[in-house]
């Protein structure tokens, strides 16, 4: 396929010497908000004078609500794909997202040619497509050497529901235990609960409030094995912090800024 036009040029942009750059991987469920997050928190940060980058890795994907930087449909047609190897539309993105990888080299040469200080990375729909194949692992370490996190997203309205929320615990420790990143953990679309529904899946970040909880399931078998999965994850000291966000008013932008400042840059400015 031919290689797309480069956008931006190096000499010319204003962060060429001394430049460096932190990457943020978004990640989560299919419907859990990765693009709408990507675009809104990309507008965010511009709006806050940081100079920010969108690169979308999903080669299936249709409608985008934000323009992107780079596309790695420039690179990967999912059709011709599908057509070459006379592959359905699940092994086409099976496919197409292990192709990723061969491009990788590209993409990264097209972020340094741009410069910018951040990259939002827009992960595919489909969460295995990304974290449990190992083109996944291998784009996080080779898109570039510098500082990189992942925000690992929980569905606020599909995350309400206990058996629900250890399905994502359990979904963001594989992703951690996949990649290797420090993870940030953002519960989405805040805009679509009532306070007192955040505030009660925000407290399930403290296991003994999660357990009690999942006590109460009529399920004994759903109880009994979410308790198990619960404590497992506990065992293994990772910090489920949730970060209440919305992309649509931008509520927890601030905080979810503050929360990738402190892994990135250890309390600077998300910029040199």
């Amino acid at each position: 396929m031919k290689r797309p036009e480069k956008r931006g040029a190096v000499a010319n942009h204003p962060n060429v010497r001394g430049w460096a750059v932190n990457i943020i991987f978004i990640v989560g469920m299919a419907g859990s908000g990765k693009s709408s997050l990507t675009g809104a928190f990309h507008e965010w940060l511009k709006l806050n004078e940081q100079n920010s980058l969108i690169v979308n890795l999903d080669p299936g994907v249709t409608n985008l609500p934000y323009n992107p930087d780079i596309d790695i449909r420039d690179y990967i047609s999912l059709e011709a794909i599908m057509e070459e190897y006379q592959l359905g539309p699940n092994g086409g993105l099976i496919l197409a997202a292990d192709l990723i990888g061969d491009n990788i080299e590209e993409v990264r040469e097209s972020i340094e040619e741009v410069g910018p200080d951040i990259v939002l990375v827009d992960t595919p729909g489909q969460i295995e497509l990304f974290a449990l194949r190992e083109s996944g692992p291998f784009i996080t370490r080779s898109i570039a050497e510098c500082p990189k996190a992942v925000v690992y997203l929980f569905d606020g309205p599909f995350s309400s529901k206990p058996l629900n929320y250890v399905s994502n615990m359990y979904l963001a420790a594989t992703v951690y235990i996949r990649l290797l990143q420090p993870q940030v953990y953002a519960l989405t679309k805040i805009d679509l609960l009532e306070e007192a529904s955040i505030d009660e899946i925000t407290g399930w970040t403290n296991p003994q409030r999660l357990i009690e909880t999942l006590d109460k399931i009529q399920s004994k078998t759903a109880s009994l094995v979410s308790r198990d999965l619960a404590r497992a994850i506990s065992r293994a000291h990772l910090n489920f912090k949730l970060i209440p966000v919305s992309s649509k008013t931008n509520e927890g932008f601030i905080d979810l800024n503050a929360a990738l400042t402190r892994i990135l840059t250890g309390g600077e400015e998300l910029r040199p």
